[in-house]
Order: structure tokens, then sequence, then C-alpha cells
């Protein structure tokens, strides 16, 4: 038995999606502890698509539970439209858990989000505009609405005639907007309500009940380290905590039932929105990995911007999360690349920096200092061992391991399930018979 930490060790969209859907085929629980539809995993099966925003990527296994953790913030719609687009695809939703606790976006949310993010100007933070930071504001400010309520007509009619009043008066006011039908607000969330009705649990306890029975239990994350509210990069984070220790909060479970913890890299470096990016390439190679990884936001579509690998960064995962050990996710975007950069260090105002400085403003002055490594020209999207690398790929995969001092597990080659080399299933193996930096297994637990 296993309880397994799945999380983004950069600034999402690391290719979680694809880890988690491949850790499921050997969990029985999988639970989504935190974020909103500002999230997206895509996943490829038998070269079919899916695309989730909350719903979790183990759904695509008709076995497995699936939860949605009371950490996240749920829109009714989105989760509804995910459910009728998985059955239309006939993917069972039976096994589809909602935690009764979780917070629900708004319409006010939704507007609110988008009218703060435009009146910011210069200073704007690049959110989604999908009403998240709105919704776990009021969780802060203790008028949110959680899931329960929906489930309550007679709570749900005495807060949100309240609520809406007070939203309205924000909406008119301070951002020139039309106020909201209360009554209409009222009635279309009953319905959502009604749809929900059978997913919805207490999921603090249905996640317990599986830790007693001995069952193997993912913990999918969504965003990235670095997005975190409290230890990313302040103010272009997220709303909520990514990383690992967000998993035990928005899961309702403590940290001594965790077993492995495993961060998500991409082998090379993006981020989506504003704020600094100290190894981001403007230019030829930068499109190149764009075009390459097909670099665009499943939530939105905006244009991911790319730079070379952040070993800075990517130690400060390990630190922060407690990584066992690491996902490499599309090395083969850097194929046809003649030479690769790592940032191995930063220089600040002439001195060096080995350690990801909290301080934004520092951050934002950051020279990234790097390490060229020769690269292979080869596809390598039909490798199925690591023995099938071109060597300079596996030399560019020990430095990476090297580097953030911790071995790497899993290796994706492409999109799909079968491009991908399992050094050691992190669930069902040894807990360090993995790859490590000197490209060995390594077998002591």
């Amino acid at each position: 038995m296993a309880n397994v930490i799945v999380i983004g060790a950069q600034w999402g969209d690391e290719g979680k999606g694809k880890i988690t859907d491949l850790l499921s085929r050997s969990a029985d629980v999988v639970v989504r502890s935190q974020g909103g539809v500002n999230a997206g995993h895509t996943v490829v099966v038998d070269g079919q698509t899916f695309k989730l925003h909350l719903i979790p990527s183990g759904i695509l296994y008709p076995d497995k539970e699936c939860i949605i953790g009371s950490g996240t913030v749920i829109d009714p719609q989105v989760v509804i439209e995910e459910i009728e687009q998985l059955k239309a695809l006939k993917v069972s939703v039976d096994n589809l858990k909602i935690s009764q606790t979780a917070h629900v976006t708004m319409p006010y949310h939704r507007s609110i989000d988008r009218a703060s993010e435009e009146r910011r100007g210069n200073y704007k933070i690049g959110t989604t505009g999908r009403g998240i930071g709105p919704t776990y504001a009021d969780k802060s400010e203790r008028t949110g609405i959680r899931v329960l309520d929906l489930m309550d007509s007679t709570r749900l009619r005495e807060k949100l005639e309240w609520t809406i009043n007070y939203k309205n008066v924000i909406l008119e006011k301070l951002y020139n907007l039309p106020p909201l039908d209360s009554e209409e607000v009222i009635t279309e969330y009953l319905e959502y309500a009604e749809y929900l009705r059978p997913h919805v649990i207490d999921s603090s306890l249905k996640v317990y009940q599986a830790v007693q029975e001995k069952k193997n239990i993912l913990f999918e994350g969504a965003q990235g380290t670095l997005l975190d509210l409290d230890h990313g990069t302040y103010p272009y984070v997220t709303s909520s905590n990514p990383i690992a220790g967000g998993a035990c909060v928005g899961a309702g479970i403590g940290p001594t039932i965790i077993d492995r913890v495993i961060g998500v890299a991409k082998a090379y470096t993006t981020r989506v929105g504003e704020g600094p990016f100290p190894t981001e390439l403007v230019g030829e190679i930068g499109e190149i990995l764009g075009n390459r990884g097909a670099e665009f936001g499943t939530t939105t579509g905006r244009r991911r911007r790319c730079g070379w690998f952040d070993a800075v960064i990517g130690r400060y995962a390990v630190r922060i999360n407690g990584l066992d050990c690491l996902a490499i996710t599309k090395l083969d975007v850097l194929d046809t690349l003649e030479e690769i950069k790592v940032c191995v260090a930063y220089e600040i105002d002439g001195k060096m920096c080995h350690h990801f400085p909290s301080n934004v403003g520092e951050f934002a002055h950051c020279k990234s200092v790097y390490k060229t490594l020769p690269g292979w020209q080869q596809d390598t999207t039909d490798c199925q061992t690591l023995e099938d690398l071109p060597s300079e790929a596996l030399n560019y995969l020990k430095f990476l391991a090297e580097l953030m001092e911790v071995p790497i597990a899993i290796v994706s080659l492409g999109p799909s399930r079968d491009q991908t080399i399992i050094v050691e299933d992190p669930i069902h193996g040894p807990k360090r018979a993995l790859l490590d930096a000197n490209g060995a297994p390594v077998t002591s637990n």
C-alpha cells in the first residue's frame, strides 16, 4: 500500500495530467485536493484527448474512486459539463465524489475577477478570469457558499439573498457593472444541486476509510510549486496551496499517512501569465519549444512563455515539498536542439545565488547562470527504456537528477500513455529504486 502526492515542481502545466493518469493504474482512490477550473489536465488515451479541469484524471479508469476534495473550489456548471462530456465519450462517472465542504464559485466571483484584473492595468496578475481568487477570498472571509449549502434550498436562499445584494453593491458602485438577479442565480444553482446531489459526500471521511482499508491513494495537485499562495512568486500566484502540504489540508487527512511525494517537471520551463521568469527565451528557441511542446493553456488557450530548465526553482520545489523523486516530461521537445542550457544558479547584483529568493523584487533582477550541454538531435518519442535513449539525452537526465538531488522515476516522451519510460513504479516499487544522479538504479529504502 502506498499513498502518493503528485505535485508540479515549476509554475504548473508540467504534464501532471499524464503522470496522474499513469499512476492511477496502480491507485484505488484518486483525490483532487485544491484549485478550481483555473487548472487543466490534458490526457491522451488511445489517440483520444481528454481535457479535465476539476474531475480527477483517474476517472478514465472505471474501477477508481475519484474525489474532488474540500480544498478545491467548485464551479458546478463546469463540473456538469465535464460529466456530460465524459458520458458522451462512454466514460463512467459513477465513482465521482464531491466534497460537501468544498466552496462554490458563483457568478459574482467571475464578474469581480475579470473586472478586478482589468482595473489593475500594468499591475495585472494574469488570472484566468474564472472567479477562483474571489471564491477563495470569500472562503477566508467566511462568507462563502459551500456544496452543502447547495443541498439545502432554504439555507441557500437565505445566504444568497444577502450575499448577492452585498456583491451587487460592489459590481455596480466599484466596477460599473449590472447587478445580478438573486432569484435567477438561486434557481440556477438549485438546478445544479439536484444534478450533483448523488455525487456529494463527506470526502474526508471517505479518504480516511480508504486509508483504514489499506488502499492505494493518489493525491492529484493542480498548478505548481511556484504558484503557491504562501511559497510562490507572490503576488503572481494562485489562491491556494499547490505544494505537498496543501494536499493534506485539501483532502482532509494527516501528513503521517503520506508515503511518497512525486514532483513533475518539464525538461525545460514554462510559465503562463505575469511575473518574473529568469530563464525565459524570447526568440527562435523559445518559439521552437512552444511549437513543439504545444504550449497553450488547457483552460485559457493562452500561449505559455518558454525557457530553459531552471534547477534553482527545481531545488526549491524539492525542499518545499519534500520530494522523493521526479517525473520529467516533454523530453522529446528538446530533440532537435544542437545544444541545451540549464540554469544552475542566479546572479543578483553581481553576487552568485544558489537558492530561490523569496523577495519577488530580487527574483525579477536575477540573471541566470547556465551550464551548456550537447543536444542529441534524434527522435526519442519511440524510446521504451533508458537504454533506448541517445547517450546525450541520458546524460541530460543524469545532470538534472544531480542538480535536483533526487532520483528520476518517470520520463515522458510524448502525450500518449505508451510514450513513457517508467524506471520504477513509485506506488508499488521500493521507495528509492529509481534513476539516481549517475543513471543507475538505487534499491535502498
